[in-house]
């Protein structure tokens, strides 16, 4: 495995592979078995794999987390070298981003608007820009994200179909721990007895399921609004908890492939988790 820092070294390195099928990996680092199981996918859809690590300073709002975000390249890239992926590309800001702040943006429209993008009205654009950059730079015949960013999947899916990039994008299912929280690495933010309380989150999805699909539609925000003041009353701040259809967009009775979408403070960790549902 070749660990790389520069964009000129890694398209160098990739011309000999041109002729395989490459796999990217764009990640932030902080790798848990969460990401692994992303170079596993990939490596059943391509030849050569290569791994981003970078924290992207344009998809951070003021006041977020960009210093205190986790930074672990050497057991990262120990990881990745016992996961078999052939690249590690770890560029700096500056590598990335050689203007800064950039003068480019790529906006994504009203998909960014809603769920992560009420609170969080920066973060997609940025998101956007640099999934962008590593799609020009890597040149891939297939990316991999995992589903439970479920909104930035979905708006990595547009930007792919609208900027031509040609791009077979996988989306992986969220890997979980045994009690059932979606491991993230804002995981690490979390107290021991925060970390007991965590996996409520996906307990309480699975009860929103298990009442939508007894219910009748007229009762579905009732269904919602009833979770969403248990979370709060366990002491949780809840940024949102949506039922959307499997396009984000509102739902209709005539929807049947719906999803569960929830982001929720436990302490200073902000959690996503989501869960799909196919109505019969």
């Amino acid at each position: 495995m070749k660990i790389l820092n520069t964009i000129a070294d890694l398209q160098a390195q990739l011309t000999a592979h041109r002729h395989q099928k490459i796999a990217l990996v764009p990640t932030m680092g902080n790798l848990h078995a969460g990401h692994i199981q992303l170079v596993k996918t990939a490596k059943q859809y391509a030849d050569i794999v290569v791994v981003s690590i970078f924290v992207n300073p344009t998809q951070f709002g003021v006041g977020e987390d960009f210093d205190s975000y986790p930074r672990t390249l050497d057991e990262d890239c120990q990881k990745l070298q016992n996961a078999e992926a052939n690249f590690v590309f770890a560029p700096s800001v500056a590598e990335m981003y050689p203007t800064y702040p950039p003068n480019v943006q790529v906006l994504s429209g009203e998909i960014t608007k809603v769920l992560c993008g009420k609170s969080r009205p920066t973060h997609f654009d940025g998101v956007g820009l640099v999934v962008s950059k590593l799609f020009n730079i890597v040149r891939p015949d297939v990316a991999v994200f995992g589903k439970k960013d479920y909104q930035q999947l979905a708006i990595i899916r547009q930007l792919n179909d609208e900027l031509n990039f040609g791009i077979d994008v996988v989306g992986v299912d969220v890997v979980r721990a045994n009690d059932g929280l979606a491991l993230s690495s804002r995981n690490g933010y979390l107290s021991d007895d925060q970390r007991k309380i965590a996996p409520v989150i996906q307990q309480t999805l699975q009860k929103i399921k298990s009442d939508i699909q007894k219910a009748d539609f007229a009762d579905y925000a009732n269904i919602i609004q009833k979770y969403n003041d248990e979370l709060t009353a366990l002491n949780l701040k809840v940024d949102y908890l949506e039922l959307l259809n499997d396009r984000l967009q509102p739902i209709s009775p005539d929807d049947k492939n719906l999803v569960i979408l929830a982001a929720v403070f436990v302490g200073r960790a902000r959690l996503l988790d989501n869960l799909e549902m196919v109505l019969s």
